[in-house]
């Protein structure tokens, strides 16, 4: 039995300050400080304009602070299930912002977002909630329409292999071994209870294809690293 959405918000009520250092990033996930700065970049050279930017699944913000860097003034949306992590959020971003900077706090599924309001939507350690496919390709499909025309969304997250048995290397040796050395065993043992627990991540194919499914013209992969992917959708 997957864990519920209050437990998972219940998990990120507590662990505010893990997502809050814009060095790092969230360390649990392979490359987070350089898919940060590669994802924020990537923005800020695409939309040299005011840009609109809706931030899903915010934690602490470090995205946007990371983006505020780059550009100055910028509409930020900031949604997250966990009121501490908003408040933190909001606290950083507002701090840096020349533009608005406002919170909602809830599920992007069901949450009231306007369609076709927004350039950019960046979601990152997210999507590894959704459960079944039905859930995937209803949550592709309001990303998608969420977005304005040429707009675009920019993922960052933990994926499966399709193979058991690459599963099995990737995943519990090599990704095993990396949390090993963050910590020891018991450190590793205790990330993979949460994430079995938690997540139902899919293949980075299989969200490539789900995005062009749903409408996104372009497809573009940004970054892999064993278990963890970074790409892009136009639409």
């Amino acid at each position: 039995m997957k864990s519920t959405l209050l437990e998972i918000e219940q998990r990120f009520d507590a662990d505010v300050e893990r997502f809050s250092n814009l060095e790092t990033g969230q360390q649990t996930t392979l490359d987070a400080a350089f898919n940060m700065e590669l994802i924020t970049t990537s923005i800020a050279r695409m939309y040299p304009q005011p840009i609109r930017v809706l931030d899903i699944g915010c934690g602490a913000g470090n995205y946007m602070v990371k983006l505020l860097q780059k550009k100055k003034s910028i509409d930020i949306t900031l949604v997250d299930l966990s009121q501490p992590m908003l408040d933190r959020a909001l606290a950083r971003v507002g701090a840096v912002n020349a533009g608005t900077t406002d919170a909602l706090k809830g599920d992007f599924r069901t949450i009231d977002l306007k369609e076709g309001a927004y350039d950019v939507i960046v979601t990152t350690a997210v999507l590894h909630h959704l459960r079944d496919d039905a859930d995937w390709t209803d949550s592709f499909g309001r990303l998608y329409r969420l977005l304005k025309p040429g707009g675009s969304l920019w993922v960052f997250d933990l994926i499966q292999q399709h193979t058991a048995a690459l599963q099995d290397y990737i995943y519990k040796d090599l990704y095993g071994t990396y949390l090993t050395g963050l910590k020891d065993e018991a450190y590793r043992d205790a990330v993979f209870a949460y994430i079995e627990k938690e997540d139902s991540p899919r293949s980075l194919v299989y969200q490539l294809d789900l995005l062009r499914s749903v409408g996104f013209s372009t497809v573009d992969i940004l970054h892999k690293n064993l278990c963890f992917a970074s790409y892009v959708g136009m639409k």
